[in-house]
């Protein structure tokens, strides 16, 4: 099966860290980036999505965050 996880979060080290795991973790860059202006909290947020083959069917019970 196919996963997708979109991470979002300010442009900070934390959010590169992030995708670094899931890099390292057998997850592939999927797109661009995303990035936007958030004018509340005065700050710059990022998205970036990811995707991952892994073996079985897919369920809403999966948990990506340990794949």
């Amino acid at each position: 099966m196919k996963l997708y996880s979109y991470l979002v979060g300010p442009d900070d080290d934390a959010f590169c860290h992030r995708v670094t795991e899931r890099l390292n973790r057998g997850w592939q860059l999927h797109g661009n980036p995303t990035l936007t202006y958030d004018p509340e909290k005065k700050r710059i947020m990022c998205g970036q999505a990811v995707t991952k083959e892994v073996e079985g069917e897919y369920s809403p019970d999966v948990d990506m965050r340990k794949l």
